[in-house]
């Protein structure tokens, strides 16, 4: 039997946020196997624990959609450097396949925030689609595309990113097929991120059915390679700007993440996402 643990990532609420599933003792699973478990917790990402390569490392981890395996994924890392951090502020290494991820641990009045720096920077990743085409494929009308241009941007995982005018765009976007399939198709990626400015920072949703996951209610990595995104639109200038970013909301889970960016010559150094998260469950599981 492997020991497991559920967590809430990108909260401090009970039944809100990302849910994510921790495998511990990880070492021995071959590929399927890890595939098989994550199919069967069914969760956007399930991360499984090994022991590191290199001593000076917490661990090296392996993270799953239900579909596929990713080189990176933020809340797997949020979550799982908050389980292994326990009850100390620390820094938490972890090892995944995109390179290494440093995790920093610090708490306010008992509530414990971890914080990652992206293992890789945004860089373009393909064509962008044309506005109809977007459109037609998450049933908004063109003219709601903006004021920002979309973009596909790369950094271990991929994302074709649009911004849309308003909130209530937003929450009526929803992927509609065959379009879908051709605009995922055309971009090179199964994901698309959509976001809007509101008032209180930036709200965005997630989609990609294609890889099991209908909506996201947290894409850490996503929030992180957004950076690219937003420098190629002017929204970034140099010196350290620090943003919050609202998801899941229209699914009923919402999750709040920071985003933190460095920039130096009109390019970008750094890029740092930040979050809690809560332990909702933990039991053991059979060995596929």
């Amino acid at each position: 039997m492997l020991r497991f643990h559920i967590y809430d990532v990108f909260t401090t609420t009970p039944f809100t946020g990302n849910p994510l599933a921790i495998v511990e003792g990880a070492d021995d699973l071959s590929i399927a196997q890890m595939q098989t478990l994550a199919r069967q917790f069914n969760l956007s990402e399930t991360i499984f624990v090994q022991r590191p390569d290199d001593p000076a490392h917490s661990a090296k981890v392996r993270i799953f959609f239900p579909t596929a395996e990713i080189p990176f994924a933020g809340h797997p890392t949020i979550g799982c450097a908050l389980h292994l951090a326990g009850d100390s502020s620390d820094t938490i290494t972890l090892k995944e396949q995109a390179g290494l991820v440093p995790v920093t641990i610090t708490r306010d009045s008992g509530t414990a925030l971890a914080e990652f720096s992206a293992p890789r920077l945004p860089v373009r990743h393909a064509p962008t689609p044309p506005h109809a085409m977007i459109a037609a494929a998450l049933c908004i009308r063109p003219a709601r595309i903006g004021p920002h241009d979309p973009g596909v941007w790369q950094g271990g995982p991929a994302f074709l990113y649009v911004p849309v005018t308003d909130a209530d765009t937003l929450a009526a976007a929803r992927p509609l097929e065959p379009a879908w399939s051709e605009l995922m198709s055309a971009a090179q990626v199964d994901s698309a991120y959509l976001y809007t400015t509101t008032p209180e920072g930036i709200r965005a949703r997630m989609f990609s059915p294609g890889a099991g996951i209908p909506e996201d209610p947290a894409t850490g990595s996503a929030s992180a390679l957004l950076a690219g995104q937003l420098l190629a639109n002017g929204a970034l200038q140099d010196g350290t700007a620090t943003l919050h970013l609202q998801q899941g909301v229209e699914m009923g889970r919402p999750s709040t993440l920071r985003l933190s960016v460095d920039v130096a010559e009109g390019a970008l150094t750094a890029i740092r996402v930040a979050g809690s998260a809560v332990k909702i469950a933990e039991g053991e599981i059979r060995i596929p």
